[in-house]
């Protein structure tokens, strides 16, 4: 499908040929075929109801976690962060939020509203979307674990919710059914102290902050932490802080995460991915596997 689709009853908004410089938080990334923003789960499903069976989907939130190579991406992109974004209780100890919400957002939501369990949400740069699809984590706590059910939607438009146990899940991992999507999750909490929950939120952030290169465009940490070690451990024993790809450039603050210091292309980042892994197996004995998804054409 090389032009735009010929779409009826939509609601949202189609962009051809869109950077995806403008939505990645590494500030890199070729433009995409199209690229679509819906205006809620129904349209969405009616959206994916009128693409050609061989259309490729890929599923945008915040753009973290994600390195778009130069060249782009050819199919369709669906973003749903700012647009698939209801948050809601469902009851006392049940939280509901569509996939484009932050995370950040639905640590707070849940904190204020008395709930505990969701706080370590607040450290995931992404949106509930994105922490499904890989059961991202953060300050010892993973997203499944907190998972009721999921709301889901097939190319086909069928929605559905299904429950963890339909789901193969381990760290950083997850398989469920094919050409179905995450829409929406059902979290299951405990009852808490407000205040209590709005201050651990705080000092999570807090520590993320000081430790992590926040104010700097990156894509999160680069590498999973292997077994009974760390992957920034491993890195900074090789001396990598601080080595460069044209703009890009292992973080000083933190080695495990890769920095744009204004203008670096997806190549950049791409080779100092590879340098990196190389040197850490060579120095270090371990092969370190990415948690970041590279993903398009190479320019």
């Amino acid at each position: 499908m090389n032009a735009a689709p010929q779409m009826t009853q939509l609601r949202g908004n189609l962009l051809l040929n869109e950077p995806m410089s403008r939505h990645t938080s590494w500030r890199i990334g070729g433009p995409a075929d199209r690229y679509y923003q819906p205006a809620d789960i129904d349209d969405l499903a009616m959206f994916l109801q009128q693409l050609s069976e061989d259309e490729p989907v890929f599923w945008l939130g915040l753009g973290s976690n994600l390195l778009v190579r130069d060249g782009g991406i050819r199919g369709t992109v669906i973003a749903t962060s700012g647009v698939v974004n209801e948050l809601e209780l469902m009851n006392e100890n049940t939280v509901r939020a569509e996939v484009g919400v932050a995370c950040a957002k639905v640590a707070r939501f849940c904190a204020r509203a008395g709930l505990t369990g969701a706080e370590f949400l607040a450290g995931i740069p992404g949106t509930m979307g994105g922490a499904l699809a890989m059961n991202a984590g953060a300050f010892g706590g993973e997203t499944w674990e907190i998972v009721k059910a999921v709301e889901t939607v097939a190319k086909n438009g069928q929605q559905a919710e299904r429950t963890p146990n339909e789901y193969e899940i381990s760290y950083r991992h997850v398989v469920g059914p094919a050409d179905e999507w995450f829409v929406a999750v059902q979290l299951k909490l405990k009852a808490g102290d407000a205040q209590a929950g709005q201050a651990r939120i705080k000092e999570l952030l807090a520590r993320r902050g000081a430790t992590q290169p926040t104010q700097q465009p990156n894509a999160g940490s680069v590498f999973r932490n292997p077994e009974n070690d760390f992957a920034a451990r491993l890195i900074e024993a090789c001396k990598l802080k601080g080595v460069c790809k044209g703009a890009a450039c292992v973080s000083q603050k933190h080695a495990n995460f890769i920095v744009n210091t204004g203008g670096a292309k997806a190549s950049d980042v791409e080779a100092l991915i590879n340098l990196v892994a190389s040197t850490v197996a060579k120095q270090q004995g371990v092969q370190l596997k990415q948690e970041v998804h590279i993903v398009g054409e190479i320019a």
